[in-house]
């Protein structure tokens, strides 16, 4: 399996979902790739989701939605870096950026979500509380959107965490040659040594960084790697095979 900077990729990973009593998924954290919000992002582009969610939520899903940052960020990024900005300033902007982001979805689902963008986890947790419906962006300087999502599925205790991206699955080779093969499952192990060569700058966490795995080995929380698409969210939900199983250990 291999991580493919030179294409832009960042893969989904899932877990199948725990479900309640009901039979359904009762409490789900969504990370929202980056490449949702694009440079020239509209709001055709954005209200498939909006309209997603505001049905989930409806009909009685709690859902925290994690903003990623995206070409706007590392284009932010690279610009200070180049200006002699340290990396935890680089994290702030790329921070900002994904929180400016929330608020774009937030703005979208309207009445139906939390009107602010948490900062801090006890936030997540209140406002998940009173609405049932949040949406926020990066949290901490030094862990990829993704180290937050799992952070939150962890405080909101989640029966599914989805990690939508730009591909539809983990791939033993770079997706674009003939050959690839997208995998059904890959353990947290097997990722880490994956990831353990890749850059941990700002910026460049392209999968999934060490401290969103650790959390997901420690809570064993169900989680998968899928396509950012509304479709792809509902097979998911419908217990469809869609993207890459994360599973705990080797």
């Amino acid at each position: 399996m291999l991580i493919y900077p030179d294409v832009g990729v960042r893969c989904l990973i899932a877990v199948m979902p725990k479900k309640g009593s009901s039979g359904k998924v009762e409490r789900l954290v969504v990370k929202l790739s980056g490449s949702l919000f694009k440079p020239d992002v509209k709001d055709s582009d954005i209200q498939p989701f909006t309209k997603l969610f505001s049905d989930l939520r409806r009909s009685g899903v709690k859902i925290v939605l994690v903003a990623g940052g995206g070409k706007n960020a590392r284009t932010y990024i690279n610009a200070a870096r180049g200006l002699g900005a340290d990396e935890s300033t680089l994290d702030e902007l790329g921070i900002m950026v994904s929180r400016l982001n929330a608020m774009l979805m937030i703005v979208g689902l309207s009445e139906a979500a939390y009107p602010s963008v948490p900062t801090s986890l006890a936030e997540v947790a209140k406002a998940f509380k009173e609405t049932g419906l949040v949406v926020v962006g990066g949290l901490h300087p030094g862990q990829s959107t993704n180290a937050v999502a799992c952070l939150i599925a962890e405080r909101v205790r989640a029966n599914l965490f989805l990690n939508t991206t730009s591909v539809d699955g983990v791939y033993t080779k770079n997706p674009k040659i003939s050959d690839a093969k997208r995998l059904s499952s890959v353990s947290t192990k097997e990722l880490e040594k994956i990831l353990s060569g890749s850059a941990m700058g700002a910026g460049t966490y392209e999968l999934m960084d060490p401290v969103a795995l650790r959390i997901i080995e420690r809570s064993k929380i169900p989680s998968r790697i899928a396509l950012c698409s509304p479709e792809v969210v509902k097979q998911v939900l419908n217990g469809e095979n869609a993207g890459t199983i994360l599973t705990s250990g080797e």
